[in-house]
């Protein structure tokens, strides 16, 4: 994709609502291609379209009175609903004659330019293609809005971000992607007590923005006597003994981070399946979209690895963070989440500069490499030569490894998680009707797959295909690179952590599923059909943190017997 910010607030015609779902997924290898570019904005018109029409079909209403409908569910945060009231100013009337002249939402997008077909490509369409030939049904969809200035604009580049109210949203949202740093940081110190825009929802809340020597994870200033130094809500005297509190509840306790480096399954991508569901849409649906977007359409506050929200499903289970908190109140507030849509071992050292860890200063930390798809997923019609190689993942997981040895305290723990078998993606939703479809029964994920990998902007073209080879093959290759993954634990030794090895154990969370009575299908994200989902997530937590415990449990630390008197004392120590 061309340009990652501008995927979340760009491209004409609504594109806002579905924020180029895909895009932010697909791996930042491809972000300068031109084509991919393209695709991203071709998915978006016709899901959009699609919506509209739905809408209409539901509400037994006009196509115009179904735009409105739509954008009046819109919030006015972030000008959402202003823009989309622009939009449908400058797009409507031809949407309007299109869809009232029979043509379906790709007719529509290709009519209108919004999706191209380049010489010698495939024609891509998410619907079964019009009974007349493709290209009659084109020239008849361009003679109804062949005096329309839609196209004309569309040519001259024009984007959302264009747009003067919407510019500095725009850079905000470019520098937060770019930068993986809070905005908002007046100490610099890489927290920050603004949520969203790689805010607290990403790390620890800051308790100071105006002195850099206060975040959450450090050792305690003079024991926090005068100022909770680290964040943790505990500081201050006892007035019994005259003990600080930090002396009394925490040496000795063992504390420390936890930090994820990790792709956009570690950052929880998520997209609302109600934002696409006519059926189910309303003012409601859309209220955390502002949030979403600020959040680059991620979710960490509720990940399985830092996440420090219950989950909205209702399950018991836990995040490692709260599941370490709860093991020690001492470590309250110490987490990183250092994701990012589209990572890999390729690309990682980006972006891995945004860790906080001062090794004079702070907690050691459990740090989880969890980069599990994109170093053999990518968008490409033939994806195997873009998979990276064995030898390859083991110079890049060495560069990160050397880089971690000269941050982390000494102390720390680094576990290496290995990649999924995604063979399960096709074999579980393939003949299963996508949110899109569902009101008409028109759209499978099988044709949700083929029509993202006809545009070459599928998240995993290597597991989400008809083709049982090379989804095969592509497992293969993910097996190898675990069995590199095991190789480098047992041969490489570091002097400022442990290393550690786990398999992702995806098959154990399906059984686990099954036993509570629920499907396989309703582990992976509905609208993307590719992502774990938040009950995913949280049972892989689960799953993780019972096998630490088991096999490896200094990583953990103690388990603090004052923490009850820390919850008597402190309360919730400050929350989140």
């Amino acid at each position: 994709m061309s340009s990652p910010w501008k995927a979340l607030l760009a491209a004409p015609l609504l594109l806002l609502l579905t924020l180029h779902s895909w895009a932010s997924a697909v791996s930042y290898i491809d972000q300068h291609s031109t084509s991919h570019s393209n695709g991203h904005t071709c998915v978006g018109c016709v899901l959009v379209v699609s919506v509209v029409e739905q809408l209409a079909q539901v509400h037994n209403s006009t196509i115009q009175a179904s735009m409105e409908r739509l954008c009046s569910y819109l919030p006015k945060k972030l000008f959402l609903q202003t823009t989309c009231y622009l939009m449908v100013h400058k797009f409507g009337s031809d949407i309007i004659k299109l869809l009232e002249a029979g043509m379906n939402a790709d007719v529509v997008c290709h009519t209108l330019e919004f999706c191209k077909q380049n010489t010698g490509q495939p024609q891509c369409h998410l619907y079964p293609l019009p009974k007349e030939p493709w290209k009659f049904t084109l020239e008849k969809a361009r003679q109804i809005v062949k005096k329309s200035s839609t196209v004309q604009y569309l040519r001259s580049g024009s984007d959302i971000c264009s747009l003067p109210f919407l510019a500095k949203i725009c850079q905000k949202i470019k520098l937060s992607i770019t930068n993986s740093v809070p905005y908002k940081d007046m100490d610099s110190d890489k927290y920050s007590v603004f949520p969203t825009l790689r805010g607290y929802h990403w790390r620890g809340r800051d308790c100071d923005d105006s002195d850099k020597t206060v975040y959450p994870g450090r050792r305690p200033d003079n024991w926090d006597i005068h100022q909770d130094s680290n964040c943790n809500g505990i500081w201050g005297k006892d007035p019994k003994d005259g003990i600080p509190y930090e002396k009394k509840f925490c040496e000795g306790s063992q504390p420390r981070g936890i930090i994820l480096l990790g792709d956009s399954a570690g950052a929880h991508f998520h997209i609302p399946p109600e934002w696409l569901t006519a059926s189910q849409m309303s003012v409601n649906s859309f209220f955390s979209l502002p949030m979403a977007i600020t959040n680059e359409l991620d979710w960490p506050q509720r990940s399985g690895v830092t996440g420090f929200l219950d989950s909205t499903s209702r399950i018991e289970e836990k995040s490692i963070y709260l599941h370490l908190r709860r093991r020690n109140h001492c470590n309250h507030r110490d987490y990183q989440n250092i994701s990012r849509n589209g990572a890999s071992s390729h690309n990682l050292e980006e972006f891995i500069k945004s860790l906080s860890r001062n090794q004079l200063l702070d907690h050691p930390a459990i740090v989880i490499y969890a980069m599990i798809g994109n170093d053999v997923c990518n968008g490409q019609t033939d994806p195997v030569p873009r998979m990276t190689t064995p030898e390859k993942l083991y110079s890049n997981v060495m560069q990160t490894l050397k880089y971690l040895n000269s941050h982390l305290p000494n102390g720390s723990h680094v576990i290496l998680y290995g990649l999924p078998d995604g063979t399960f993606l096709w074999d579980n939703l393939h003949n299963r009707y996508h949110p899109l479809g569902q009101l008409n029964k028109d759209v499978t994920y099988a044709q949700l797959y083929s029509f993202l990998g006809c545009l070459q902007v599928s998240p995993c073209s290597g597991w989400l295909t008809s083709n049982k080879t090379l989804r095969t093959l592509t497992s293969e290759r993910a097996e190898q690179l675990s069995n590199t993954l095991k190789k480098i634990v047992t041969s490489e030794k570091f002097t400022n952590f442990n290393l550690f090895y786990m398999d992702f154990a995806f098959q154990e969370i399906i059984e686990e599923w099954w036993r509570r009575g629920g499907q396989p299908w309703q582990l992976i994200e509905p609208v993307d059909g590719f992502h774990p989902n938040e009950v995913a997530s949280f049972l892989l937590a689960e799953n993780f943190w019972k096998k630490v415990q088991l096999q490896w449990p200094q990583v953990l630390g103690k388990e603090n017997p004052f923490n009850s008197q820390i919850e008597q004392v402190f309360g919730d120590q400050g929350g989140h």
